[in-house]
Formats: C-alpha cells, structure tokens, sequence
C-alpha cells in the first residue's frame, strides 16, 4: 500500500479514507494481517490519526477489521451467518442444541427495564442463566436469560450448580409450554462482561438481540444475547413482518 494523498472532497474526509483503505483491504492485505500502526496509516494518506481513527472504527463496524487484545488491528474474515430462528426447538428452552452452551445460573436482581418486560418488582431477585454461543468453533454471542421464580416453581427442589443449574432452569421454563416471542435487534457497546467472553475490547461495536419468551398468561422469561458485530450477520427464519420503530412515532410493519 503505496503514500496516498487524499484529495479535496465534498463528503468527509474520514468518509472517503475509509473507502480508499477498505479497497486496499481488498487488494494489498490478507485476512489476519496486521496493520501499520496508526502513525505510519496517517503518515501514508496524509491525513491527521483523528480522521484515520474514525475510518478505522467505521471499517471495525462494517465488520472488516478487528481489533484484537494485544495484536493490533487486524483484516477480518467475512461474516458468519448466525440464523436467529423463531421455531419451537429454538426458543429459551432448548437444551440439546450445540450452538448454545449454559455456563451458569444465578439468582440476582434485573436491570430495571427487564424487570419492567417481566412484570416484576425490580427488588425481587430472579434467575439468571448465563450461555455462550459457539459457530464455526467461534464465541459470537453471549446471553442473559431472566426467569422469574413464578415461571419455574419446580426448580426450588433441583440441587445443582453451574452449567447444570442453568439447563435445569431452561428445561423448566420449557415445559411451560412457550406459545410465541417477540424481538428487537439494536446496535450496542460491548460491556466488560461480554467483551471478555467475546475476546473483544470494551466499546466495541456489538449487536443486542432481546427477546422476550411468551406464555398464554404473559412474559415468561426474556433474554439478552450480545452478537459480536464484526464478525456476525443475524439472519432471521420464518419470514414474517418486520417491526420498525422511532422515539418520535408509534411502530409500524414492513413485510
């Protein structure tokens, strides 16, 4: 990747670098490759490391660079696709399935709009079931599922820990007989938490599945699942219609 000097353009500077570099990615750069630093990028186009940051992130987003703990930042690998299903077997109780792996349950209080979505006392404590996904040999997803103590009141006599204790709350949410699910899809900042199961660095750019496991009397459970945005694609099965929202107007359906 030879000096390159931008010229004057209408759109951002940052906007027009980010182009310039993703053609290099494309040309010059193998997948896993580690970039210059960011003095030597800057130094190449000409152009102040602030502007090469926000191509950088802009790239890191678009999912074709990474940003690795202790290596650098890196040329990505195309996207995996990751099928958020709506069947039956997919649902919150499914315990046979390899993509998803129980680490752990415990029993805590909410975040204040779960337990809103549940219809609990933000003070009442509720279990807490921890899984991580796994495609391609990959950690793409880690999740929270929330489950009131009213949805699985056979649990109290189950005695068990860690992975156990999770499958064993999954498997009693689902003989409830979970009838649908809603979702929302957003784009998010990597917590701590999740950054670290996902080998990412804090703030990095993640998409946040929420789902929320319905009954014929209400909310059964809802989930939290955190997707790594650079590497994942979320593809969605039984093809229905598409809720769209703004803060500023009601939701409306797109088929």
């Amino acid at each position: 990747m030879g000096t390159t000097q931008l010229e004057s353009v209408q759109e951002p500077k940052y906007w027009h670098l980010k182009t310039v570099l993703s053609e290099a990615l494309d040309s010059d750069f193998a997948v896993g490759e580690i970039l210059p630093n960011e003095r030597d990028l800057a130094a190449r186009f000409g152009v102040a490391r602030a502007t090469l940051r926000q191509a950088l992130e802009q790239l890191e987003l678009e999912g074709r660079l990474q940003r690795r703990r202790g290596v650098g930042t890196t040329v990505a690998p195309p996207r995996v696709g990751v099928a958020v299903s709506t069947a039956p077997h997919e649902w919150a109780g499914d315990v046979g399935g390899e993509a998803w792996q129980p680490v752990d349950s415990t029993v805590a209080k909410a975040p204040a709009p779960v337990a809103a979505t549940l219809g609990t006392d933000p003070a009442e404590p509720v279990h807490v079931v921890r899984r991580i996904r796994e495609t391609q040999g990959q950690v793409v997803a880690a999740e929270l599922v929330y489950v009131p103590g009213s949805s699985v009141p056979d649990l109290s006599a189950i005695e068990a820990s860690g992975p156990v204790r999770a499958r064993a709350v999954l498997r009693e949410l689902h003989r409830l007989g979970l009838q649908g699910q809603d979702r929302s899809v957003e784009l998010g900042s990597a917590r701590a938490d999740d950054a670290k199961e996902l080998d990412r660095l804090p703030g990095a750019p993640v998409l946040v599945v929420t789902t929320r496991y319905l009954t014929a009397v209400g909310t059964a459970a809802v989930s939290v699942a955190t997707y790594r945005a650079d590497t994942c694609r979320l593809t969605f099965g039984d093809s229905g219609a598409l809720e769209i929202s703004h803060d500023d107007e009601p939701e409306r359906q797109a088929s």
